[in-house]
């Protein structure tokens, strides 16, 4: 690897890395990819439970892998740096080329 990795670095990057390793992370992200959701919008589009939304996109900002506002009595969602969906487009290329 180019850079040095320091031991507060891997911890950050393991940390970053186990909240996108969960297959309903995976499927927010890639719904928020091209457009912004309200909670209520993300529970259509991936078939759950708005509780369970709820937990999994907490976990995603407390990591800053997603960004939030709110809106009057709604939260909307986004991905906060394009790069995240550079990340998950490559590791599916690696891993899910035939």
């Amino acid at each position: 690897m180019p850079d040095a990795f320091v031991d507060d670095d891997i911890e950050k990057v393991a940390r970053c890395m186990k909240a996108l390793a969960h297959p309903l992370r995976l499927k927010i992200l890639v719904a928020l990819s091209d457009q912004e959701m309200s909670v209520q919008d993300l529970v259509e589009r991936v078939g759950t439970t708005q509780s369970n939304v709820s937990q999994h996109l907490t976990i995603m900002r407390d990591k800053n892998i997603l960004s939030s506002r709110r809106e009057a009595n709604q939260v909307f969602y986004r991905v906060g740096d394009c790069k995240v969906l550079e990340l998950v487009a490559l590791t599916k290329s690696i891993f899910c080329t035939p």
